[in-house]
């Protein structure tokens, strides 16, 4: 399905005329819903953290790099990020506190297993990843629409354009948004778009596997270990 036919599906809902073109349209109400219909695929995007968007990055090392660009087309982290590299049998420590971070680079301290954060649009590794050491984390993008030739983008331009998560959705969501803002009820329209979201979060997830045996490591509990005062 194309963006096209989820807005002609929609249009029968919103009580407007069903389009035979819109972003090559330059008509004032096609442009309104150019603007509805990326806004509403944003919205989703960053709604959830879907399994098509999930993308692994990864970052070499040189022995002396200690802060890398994001990936291009990263949006965000995940809420339970986490940095894994061979060199450490746990992940690296999160410093989530600026002002932490700060105080060890200053006093040039670092932990065991290794620690990251976010700032200055890099990501920070402390420290130094060895000379061809990968350093690996999940991340979502920003590219959730795609071209008519497979090329993930970060919007809709054309009217052949698809959409990289569930399509379903994007017509119930814009359904609401549009009513929303012509002042229409919209209650009911937004339940529904809420509906259908949990029921494809909770398919999205997969099945839960329960397994026996010995015992695993809870997630956002690290091993203990103990510092070390880098001279």
């Amino acid at each position: 399905m194309t963006v096209l036919t989820a807005i002609q599906n929609v249009s029968a809902s919103i009580a407007l005329d069903r389009p035979e073109a819109v972003f090559s349209s330059a008509e004032r109400e096609h442009f309104e819903l150019q603007v509805l219909v990326n806004t509403t695929g944003l919205h989703i995007a960053k709604d959830y953290e879907w399994q098509a968007l999930k993308v692994v990055a990864t970052l070499t090392g040189d022995g002396t790099k200690t802060a890398f660009d994001l990936p291009a087309d990263y949006d965000r982290m995940l809420k339970q990020a986490e940095l894994r590299s061979g060199r450490y049998i746990t992940s690296l420590t999160h410093i989530t506190d600026s002002d932490n971070w700060l105080d060890m680079e200053i006093r040039q301290f670092n932990q065991v297993a290794g620690m990251w954060t976010l700032y200055g649009g890099k990501i920070q590794v402390r420290p130094a990843p060895a000379a061809a050491e990968e350093v690996k984390f999940f991340y979502m993008s920003s590219l959730w629409a795609m071209d008519d030739q497979g090329t993930a983008k970060d919007g809709f331009t054309k009217d052949t354009d698809t959409f990289r998560l569930p399509e379903k959705l994007l017509e119930l969501c814009m359904i609401w948004k549009w009513r929303a803002q012509k002042g229409l009820p919209y209650a009911q329209d937004q339940d529904n778009y809420e509906d259908a979201k949990e029921k494809l979060m909770t398919a999205d997830k997969g099945s839960r596997i329960i397994a026996i045996g010995r015992t695993r490591r809870l997630r956002g509990v690290s091993t203990s270990h103990p510092v070390s005062i880098v001279p």
